[in-house]
């Protein structure tokens, strides 16, 4: 894997923000300036890669600012509620980004609420932009290409204003990066990959069950590297009660996938190494109904359960898309995987085939029963690669071409969670949860600092009203430990990895949390979003924009401070805004 970019931040002069670049004529494109143009693209893609696994449900995101075809600043998303790609960039580039070109995968987003990814270009003094795809979200298609040439800023947009033909690579390169997300646009379920390991002869494993090892230590890693770029890893019971998996990352990175075990009986083991999530969560699907007993068993130790009227691979999927998820992984048997192609969810294959013949003719295959009698009917692999990994060769290929981009997303509004003190038919209800969404800035996931008095009533800043909420658990306990959890919340990369800091040890450690933390908990929360939506005015105005709307935290699973999958949770979240929103609109009216 590719070393991640560095460059030396530069501070960037309040002088840069007068520039504003007329746009002139549009110079011809000759061969020599496209291939400059498709080489920074593909790098501008290369770069938003390094996001893979971290953003979920945001798109991966890359700027690279070049002057005279020579890069000067790079920069990615790392993960929701951190700086944009742009900014980055920008900083690292420093004034030499001034009348420079900035390269972007896609059309910037907005989480900030204020435009920070493309006014950040422009303040800097960029004079062109080249975007490799339009936003496939409706409320942010166009909207950044528009805000760039209303600034003066050429803006050139491949298949629009550059030749697709001439930036043929770099397109290619900027779909496959969010491949992920154009899928989960399309078909409304996160895009799907299933991965196997198999002989030369197609055993997934020996006839009495045995797997261990098909495939090399190479290939292996090659696995661990696509957990950790996946959001979410399947498999079925059976895989549980015959491998007892962990299905970890290992690759040291902040963002851990949560593993899901399909089962409709819940015939399964009540020990087993999925059961222990200290470090990576877990949820059974599984039918309505099933073994209450073992459901009462597995929550007790942490493991979460869904029940489904009927359990199939589409349902799951819709759900795991309901929780934001972008990319799954399916590590299952046979039995399941052909469930998962039959119902259209699998969207890549990768096998890895190993030089070795294990034979049996009772011994799994990766693949089960289709329904297929003759080969014409078999499926094609498009986009087929080859990979030669120590002595494995990986095959990989898709069996869905990559969506267009005419299809306009349901953002948030896909999920049905309600506030119940609100009629279900009450059409005036804004649902908000993940940053990218159009009220996306109430998320504490938002990326906007706040600062708060510690115990002894000295200020410190937060990154985020998320890291604040989960440092304040340890607070107040006399204990070394708890006080090192409280920098390390802090110093968290992102809000994800600071609520799955908070979370474990609060789970892992009871001793260490405040005393009285469920009583205080709503205060806490209430005290640090009061300070975010006093410190930043554009947020105060969209909130006080809300009026008449109900306001709902739209997470399928969160049932305090969320709305819930059906409606059932208690929107805690929600309704404080609402009451925040309240206060504030009482303090701005005249006196009666």
């Amino acid at each position: 894997m590719a070393l991640r970019p560095s460059f030396v931040v530069l501070p960037i002069s309040s002088s840069s923000r007068a520039h504003k670049p007329t746009r002139g004529p549009r110079p011809i494109c000759s061969a020599a300036s496209a291939a400059h143009d498709n080489a920074l693209l593909i790098r501008a893609a290369e770069v938003a890669d390094y996001s893979a696994g971290h953003t979920a449900p945001h798109p991966n995101f890359g700027c690279v600012i070049a002057r005279n075809d020579e890069v000067v600043g790079e920069g990615f998303l790392y993960a929701q509620g951190t700086k944009c790609a742009e900014l980055q960039a920008v900083e690292a580039a420093g004034e030499l980004a001034r009348g420079a070109t900035a390269y972007l995968n896609m059309e910037p987003g907005d989480c900030y609420a204020d435009q920070t990814p493309v006014s950040s270009l422009v303040q800097a003094g960029i004079s062109r932009v080249v975007v490799g795809i339009r936003h496939p979200l409706g409320h942010l298609r166009g909207k950044a290409i528009n805000f760039f040439r209303n600034e003066g800023v050429r803006v050139d947009v491949v298949g629009e204003d550059l030749p697709c033909k001439k930036m043929e690579k770099a397109l290619r390169s900027c779909l496959l990066v969010n491949a992920p997300l154009l899928y989960r646009a399309a078909f409304h379920v996160p895009f799907s990959v299933l991965k196997y390991a198999m002989t030369l002869d197609g055993k997934i494993a020996a006839i009495s069950g045995d797997a261990s090892w098909v495939s090399s230590r190479l290939s292996r890693g090659r696995v661990f590297e696509l957990r950790g770029r996946s959001d979410a890893i399947v498999v079925g019971g059976n895989t549980v009660r015959q491998d007892d998996p962990r299905l970890t990352a290992r690759h040291g990175g902040g963002h851990v996938p949560v593993r899901i075990v399909m089962s409709k009986s819940l015939n399964l083991p009540e020990e087993a190494n999925l059961w222990n999530t200290r470090d990576a969560y877990t949820i059974i699907a599984t039918q309505r109904g099933a073994r209450k007993d073992i459901q009462e068993k597995l929550a007790k130790k942490g493991v979460e359960v869904v029940e489904f009227d009927m359990l199939n691979p589409r349902d799951v999927m819709e759900y795991c898309c309901s929780r934001g998820c972008l990319s799954v992984l399916w590590e299952c048997g046979g039995e399941l995987a052909a469930a998962a192609i039959g119902c259209g969810v699998i969207h890549k294959v990768y096998a890895f085939i190993a030089p070795k013949i294990i034979g049996g003719r009772g011994a799994p295959s990766p693949v089960g029963d289709l329904g297929m009698v003759q080969m014409s009917q078999a499926l094609d692999l498009i986009d087929v690669s080859h990979e030669v990994i120590g002595p494995d060769i990986l095959v990989s290929g898709f069996l869905h071409p990559i969506p267009d981009l005419s299809p306009v997303i349901p953002s948030v509004h896909e999920t049905a969670a309600l506030d119940p003190a609100v009629s279900p038919y009450e059409s005036k209800i804004i649902f908000f949860y993940k940053t990218w969404d159009p009220f996306g800035a109430f998320s504490n996931f938002s990326p906007h600092s706040i600062s708060m008095p510690d115990e002894a009533g000295d200020f410190c800043m937060w990154p985020t009203v998320e890291h604040y909420y989960q440092a304040q658990k340890f607070v107040a306990v006399d204990n070394p430990l708890a006080k090192s959890l409280i920098e390390e919340i802090k110093r968290a990369k992102s809000p994800e990895e600071a609520a799955r800091i908070g979370r474990k040890f609060q789970r892992e450690h009871p001793e260490l949390v405040h005393p009285d933390w469920d009583t205080i908990k709503i205060d806490v929360m209430y005290r640090g979003l009061r300070c975010k939506f006093s410190t930043h005015s554009h947020l105060n105005s969209l909130l006080r924009s809300t009026v008449g709307f109900a306001l709902v935290e739209a997470s399928p699973h969160d049932l305090f401070w969320g709305g819930g999958r059906d409606g059932e949770g208690l929107n805690y979240l929600g309704r404080l805004l609402m009451k925040l929103r309240s206060e504030i609109l009482n303090e701005a009216a005249p006196d009666s």
